[in-house]
């Protein structure tokens, strides 16, 4: 990949594309294609046919998707499935059709199956049943990245997919009916500190154990994937995605109280044990993407201190 080479991230003001987008211009791409939902509905098959044609973009990284938390994904399950399959097979076709050197397509490892043995290796991939709450986004993602391993045994496409496990960063979404548990627990306890409640309510029993990623090094690995791993050899080991994980494995319960000390919460914690709780545990093998000589750089108490950072400076005021 060129430092003149013209690249498109789908999805750039999402938490994802806008990390991705940091870390391109950090090391010296400029030409790079944005556009937002209003200018360019990746949901329309013409509009983006039309899009692909005009700028016959070079690289593509497609975090462009409709994704939520487990409410989110467990109540809109129709749009879920259907907007993520359009958007996905909108942009792999058309990357495909004008010729694209190479696509990066994001997953999640809610594409797991709910009692694959543990850490999570690539090859666990349509092994059992997912898990209920979030099964229609993670088919969504199974067949993105079924499409684009599909597209390398036809037509010799170089692209290739990752899924990340749980990630958390700036720009993430703080809306407490559709976030994630990390936003979620620091715009809770932050109101709750704020207005001096006593007690502040986290669904689930607190149990289950969940491995967490900043974004910046999500897409710090992503870059570093799109340089270093040709579809060839990551189909030659047998895999159709690699995993890229922190190792930052904890309870939602050990994680509300590290986060209620860096908010600065004093209250009582009160688990909902009548909402649902998910997988018990989902930690992944990274073992690949190490052997190609990436790792993780944020600590997970850094990186939860520089998110409530930008909380407060950038999030706080909108509300």
């Amino acid at each position: 990949m060129e430092k003149s080479s013209k690249i498109y991230v789908a999805g750039h003001k999402g938490m994802v594309g806008s990390a991705i987008i940091r870390v391109l211009e950090k090391n010296g791409y400029s030409n790079i294609i944005k556009r937002t939902r209003r200018e360019l509905n990746l949901i329309n098959q013409e509009k983006t046919k039309l899009f692909f044609l005009k700028e016959k973009p070079d690289y593509v990284f497609v975090a462009a998707a409709r994704v939520g938390g487990i409410l989110a994904n467990n109540t809109f399950k129709g749009q879920f499935l259907y907007e993520n399959l359009v958007i996905q097979n909108n942009i792999i076709h058309y990357a495909h059709k004008v010729g694209v050197k190479k696509l990066l397509f994001l997953g999640s490892a809610c594409i797991y199956p709910k009692l694959a043995k543990q850490p999570i290796k690539e090859q666990a991939l349509l092994t059992g049943e997912l898990e209920p709450t979030n099964e229609p986004y993670a088919i969504a993602k199974i067949a993105g990245i079924k499409l684009c391993q599909s597209y390398f045994e036809e037509y010799n496409e170089n692209f290739i997919s990752v899924m990340p496990n749980n990630l958390y960063g700036e720009n993430d979404n703080f809306d407490l009916k559709t976030s994630h548990v990390v936003p979620a627990l620091i715009r809770k306890m932050h109101s709750a500190k704020k207005n001096a409640k006593k007690d502040v309510e986290i669904w689930g029993s607190g149990d289950p154990l969940r491995e967490f990623l900043h974004v910046d090094d999500l897409a710090d690995a992503v870059v570093f994937l799109m340089i270093n791993l040709e579809a060839k050899e990551l189909y030659k080991m047998d895999i159709a995605h690699v995993n890229i994980g922190s190792g930052n494995e904890l309870s939602i319960r050990q994680l509300a109280i590290l986060i209620s000390k860096i908010v600065g919460f004093k209250g009582n914690l009160i688990f909902n044990n009548n909402m649902l709780d998910g997988t018990m545990r989902k930690v992944l093998d990274t073992s690949v993407l190490n052997s190609l000589g990436w790792k993780p750089k944020i600590g997970l108490n850094d990186g939860l201190n520089s998110v409530y950072s930008w909380y407060k400076k950038y999030y706080c005021e909108k509300i």
